[in-house]
């Protein structure tokens, strides 16, 4: 599959235009991703630029080679600076989905079963019995 995966907020903690911490798990799951189970990982970010090139080295740096970068193909580099940025993937990760982002060891478990993330969601709240209806059950 082709997968793309947002940076700051998913690989690491939100601090733009620096890098944030790293999230737990997530260069090891993109690793196992790319060398084990052979998904081709795509950077995907709003980072343009020096700042773009400084999330591409880091998680070089530790292990993760990119098969594309805010593109489908890595011969795809835009001459002007933009370029579409609507890309033809299976998956998308990133830590705006509705519901947020799930743990990277549940991320890993969803790609090969195709189920996808529901977060958990509190019952609603029991409607109060009154007193008659605790006396008599109705």
């Amino acid at each position: 599959m082709k997968i793309a995966i947002d940076f700051d907020g998913t690989i690491v903690t939100h601090a733009y235009p620096d890098i944030g911490k790293p999230i737990p798990f997530a260069i090891e799951t993109l690793k196992r991703l790319q060398q084990v189970d052979h998904h081709q990982l795509i950077l995907w970010s709003c980072r343009e630029g020096e700042l773009l090139q400084a999330a591409v080295d880091y998680c070089r740096e530790r292990g993760v080679e990119f098969y594309a970068v805010n593109s489908d193909d890595p011969e795809d580099v835009p001459t002007d600076g933009f370029g579409s940025r609507k890309l033809r993937v299976d998956l998308f990760i990133d830590d705006r989905n509705l519901g947020g982002l799930p743990d990277w060891g549940v991320i890993y478990e969803m790609i090969p079963s195709g189920r996808p993330f529901t977060p958990f969601q509190a019952a609603p709240p029991k409607k109060k019995e009154g007193f008659l209806q605790r006396l008599f059950g109705e």
